[in-house]
């Protein structure tokens, strides 16, 4: 779960972040991001999911999908930035695992023309920032 300091909270924020940040487009969704005047602030993320994307079960079901990947992204995105993830209707039918992708590559592109570098990541569809303590 996010916690509180990683989520946008105000309307005002959220209108901020809409009409002046960068947008980034994928299947199903867009990411728009701003960075933050102090970029020792936290990443923050928001999301907007309207009736169109369904009824309550079905947006609640996208919105905790969602927090659960913006709470992988935490780790990638440099500190200092926030980000709005405003939904349509198709992404409701997608599967975690493709849900993941496209909100990876929407944020991940934001950052990028915010002139923000994301930590190094593949693009394969498994990520994981430990070490095999097997070796």
């Amino acid at each position: 779960m996010l916690a509180r300091q990683n989520k946008v909270t105000s309307g005002a924020d959220y209108r901020r972040i809409s009409r002046r940040g960068r947008r980034a487009a994928a299947s199903g969704l867009i990411a728009i991001g701003e960075a933050n005047r102090d970029a020792a602030s936290p990443t923050r993320f928001g999301f907007i999911i309207t009736k169109r994307v369904g009824v309550a079960v079905v947006r609640n079901h996208t919105r905790r999908r969602l927090k659960g990947i913006a709470l992988e992204l935490l780790t990638l995105v440099p500190t200092g930035a926030s980000f709005v993830i405003r939904v349509f209707p198709e992404a409701s039918s997608f599967s975690y695992e493709q849900l993941r992708a496209e909100t990876r590559r929407a944020v991940l592109h934001a950052a990028d023309k915010l002139g923000l570098v994301a930590a190094d990541v593949t693009d394969d569809a498994e990520f994981c920032s430990c070490t095999d303590g097997a070796d």
